[in-house]
């Protein structure tokens, strides 16, 4: 009898319901397995250059120069605090009035097209920005009067600016339109004017969001690598205007390639092993941003002594009163800054696409020599030594993103189900694992790369190949499928849930022909989005599939050039043709960046239009 139970026990505990939810909770810790496994490896790979150096020793040694054997990060780590801090005080504040102008000022018939401009702003591949600032910003700032280079901070901040503004943007957006519309209803019944409203009620109520996109915007300057390796000048000095300096995840680029490979012995270090040590400073820094992050999200008060005045009893006095119209000079003088803002961003953007197609079409537009390589044969041409073409880019691109959609797809998915459709509110550990996820999100692409290098192509003994890529990928757009698609599940009305329910179908069932199906908006832009970060991507694949790109790959054993990292080996040869051909291909990008947003664009259009229907 007892026996019988047991069974019967057994046998209710494995059913179809009990084994999808186990699996839907790995899935789901999955991030967490993810996030431990790169600290791991990362450290790892650092210790014997911890061990040979002294930890404090390398974190405030100034010198860094492998013929003396002496490597310190103190320059570098100073380097990298004083770029962040210049170019989030800049991209920060456009990017804040960006927001404010956006949801408080446009008008309506253009939000909807700006909204498009920064979300393709924000897709275009950070390579692009380098070849931008390199051939179009340097040029410009020594035709007036910059000396030497032009490469220093100054260069470096304008880009950097540029490409934090859409990450401070979208979330202070998303922010501000959570404020409460009594708050605006509230401020105008009590005599203020609509800039007053504005700038002294919504932007102090949104001070959290704003916080936490600054935060957000800090972590993407921290980790950004090829943009910035291409101007910062990478030199031995410490910050200047128009001083060649060098930051973390630049140092590690321009020594790679010189670097004695680290054969695994720990009493041994090279020089490879002190590039894993500042990758794993910049993941430390990284991680300390993301805990501030998390605290600023735990909600607060209205008000505070750096946005306004919280109101206590007292600070009125009685019989005193204030006429909101006859102040509000300064709240008018920021309306009008946020329009000028506002106009500057869309410019800026028009002025990247419209140079980097016109270098691509006519390099002498832009002091290029040399005839274009924007041609038919360039792009779907045969490949050889003599004449390098697009056609195993676009090979290699291709099987990357299958690979890496075929391996974050599922495991994304599945954890978005659990978050979603099974998780309780108020879970410890669901909270543990959005934690995890955005610590995964806000991983720089520079480390994710050395973190392949170690576990995929040495460890693993893949090699440089496509495999060893495709596998890094999917871990860092794992957060993105995770993010939208449980977006997309959580707008699915629960009456649909409610309704399979009472026709018996099971939990399992109804989300796979119920829930799933409603969500499908959100899955598809994931993949779109995915498809975008793949493209786009650089830094990563540089450590773990090579760069060359002479032949079509074969298979996952291969190793080719993406497109993205094709304009960085163009543009490393510095011969005419070449840059030439760093344009064509930069061109490319930019067009599939386009047409995957509007591709997001027209899918959640056609289904807000179904739902409608």
């Amino acid at each position: 009898m007892d026996k019988a139970k047991v069974k019967d026990n057994i046998a209710g505990a494995f059913t179809k319901e009990n084994i999808a939810k186990a699996i839907f909770i790995v899935f789901a810790a999955f991030s967490i397995l993810a996030v431990f496994i790169i600290i791991g490896y990362l450290l790892y790979a650092s210790i014997p250059a911890f061990r040979e150096s002294g930890f404090f020793n390398f974190l405030f040694e100034t010198l860094w120069d492998s013929r003396q054997e002496v490597y310190g990060v103190a320059r570098m780590i100073v380097g990298t605090l004083a770029l962040t801090a210049c170019s989030v005080l800049f991209g920060g504040l456009f990017g804040v009035f960006t927001a404010v102008w956006l949801v408080f000022y446009c008008p309506k018939k253009l939000k909807k097209i700006y909204t498009q401009l920064i979300n393709l702003l924000a897709g275009i591949p950070s390579i692009v920005f380098g070849l931008f600032g390199y051939r179009i910003l340097l040029p410009l700032l020594r035709s007036m009067g910059a000396p030497g280079t032009a490469t220093g901070l100054v260069a470096s901040t304008i880009i950097l600016s540029v490409m934090i503004i859409p990450t401070i943007t979208s979330i202070t957006k998303n922010s501000l339109e959570s404020v409460p519309m009594h708050y605006y209803e509230g401020a105008l019944a009590l005599g203020c004017t609509k800039n007053q409203a504005v700038w002294r009620v919504l932007v102090p109520a949104a001070k959290s969001g704003i916080i936490s996109a600054i935060i957000l915007g800090i972590g993407r300057a921290v980790g950004e690598t090829m943009a910035v390796q291409m101007i910062v000048g990478n030199g031995s000095g410490y910050p200047g205007f128009f001083n060649p300096f060098t930051t973390l995840s630049s140092n590690i680029v321009q020594n790679w390639g010189y670097a004695e490979v680290w054969n695994g012995d720990f009493s041994q270090p090279t020089q490879q092993n002190y590039l894993f040590a500042c990758g794993f400073i910049l993941l430390i820094i990284i991680l300390i941003l993301n805990l501030l992050l998390l605290l600023t999200k735990k909600e607060s008060n209205a008000g505070n002594h750096w946005f306004s005045r919280r109101f206590e009893e007292g600070n009125v006095k009685e019989n005193q009163l204030r006429s909101y119209r006859r102040t509000g000079s300064a709240q008018d003088v920021l309306w009008i800054l946020s329009w000028i803002i506002a106009v500057f961003v869309a410019v800026v953007l028009f002025a990247i696409i419209v140079m980097v197609i016109l270098g691509a079409a006519v390099p002498s537009a832009i002091g290029l020599s040399g005839e274009s390589s924007f041609t038919l044969n360039f792009l779907f041409g045969e490949s050889s030594n003599a004449q390098i073409t697009l056609v195993p880019a676009m090979v290699s691109t291709l099987m990357l993103i299958l690979l890496a959609l075929l391996i974050a797809l599922p495991l994304g998915v599945g954890a978005a189900i659990f978050l979603n459709e099974y998780s309780k509110r108020g879970s410890k550990f669901v909270k543990v694992i959005r934690l995890f996820v955005d610590t995964l999100s806000g991983i720089p692409s520079i480390v994710f790369g050395i973190f392949g290098y170690v576990m995929f192509v040495q460890s693993f003994d893949m090699g440089y190949s496509l495999a060893a890529g495709g596998i890094t990928l999917s871990l860092i757009i794992l957060p993105t499928v995770i993010r939208s698609t449980e977006q997309s599940l959580s707008e699915v009305p629960d009456s649909m849930r409610e309704a399979s329910y009472a026709l018996g179908a099971g939990k399992l069932r109804t989300i796979f022909l119920v829930v799933l199906p409603q969500a499908i908006a959100g899955i598809i832009t994931s993949v779109i989005l995915s498809i975008g970060r793949i493209i786009s991507e650089s830094a990563a694949l540089i450590y773990t599939v090579g760069s060359a790109a002479t032949f079509v790959p074969e298979g996952y054993g291969d190793n080719c050039a993406s497109l993205a990292v094709l304009v960085w080996r163009l543009m490393s040869n510095g011969m005419a043709e070449d840059m030439n051909s760093a344009f064509a291909t930069a061109a490319v990008l930019l067009i599939l960046v386009i047409i995957l947003n509007l591709l997001v664009t027209v899918v959640e259009w056609a289904f807000k239009r179904r739902n409608k229907v």
